[in-house]
């Protein structure tokens, strides 16, 4: 996983409500349990119809760092594969009025910072997507929206920060610690 520290990006906008882990990735990739190769298979039963325009999305890797969801993001199922899948394309954040628990607890397992943010700060972003850059500060727990003069205030859990600011999976966050955990062996 990447370190985060800040996010500066233009967003990607699918305002989309109660947006599930299927429609994140179907059921038909799930083929592996390693986390590389799931992007090409976002939204891909959408990406093929020309109602949700999804067709013309920025090519995978070279996405923008921000996905702005519908309300209920990530609903559905504990599939770990559609967090995979997100972080896989290039996002790195996702923002929604609601993000749904368990999709929460997989994105900061796996790398990808969810963010909850006010009705009217998703509606400005929404109508403004062409045109604006937004920047997330892990650190500071900030969504600094520029042109609207705004910035939102977001909570996390400061054991996900921390390993989110290090790069860090609980894995590797227990590896990273081992002398630690050995002296405190000792020391008993």
């Amino acid at each position: 996983m990447e370190k985060i520290n800040e996010i500066s990006s233009k967003y990607t906008v699918l305002p989309i409500e109660n947006i599930d882990t299927d429609q994140i990735i179907p059921a038909v990739h799930l083929k592996s349990i390693n986390r590389l190769n799931f992007g090409q298979h976002l939204f891909s039963h959408w990406r093929k119809d020309d109602k949700l325009n999804l067709s013309e999305w920025p090519v995978e890797g070279s996405v923008n760092k921000i996905l702005l969801a519908g309300t209920n993001f990530g609903c559905g199922s504990s599939r770990e594969h559609a967090v995979w899948a997100l972080y896989d394309y290039g996002f790195r954040a996702v923002l929604s009025v609601k993000i749904a628990d368990i999709f929460t607890l997989n994105s900061l397992n796996n790398g990808l910072l969810p963010i909850e943010i006010d009705q009217e700060s998703y509606d400005y972003l929404v109508k403004n997507e062409l045109n604006e850059e937004i920047k997330i500060d892990l650190n500071a727990q900030i969504v600094s929206i520029p042109s609207l003069n705004k910035e939102i205030h977001f909570d996390i859990s400061p054991f996900k920060k921390d390993c989110l600011l290090s790069g860090f999976d609980t894995i590797d966050y227990l590896l990273n610690s081992q002398r630690e955990i050995e002296n405190f062996e000792l020391a008993r």
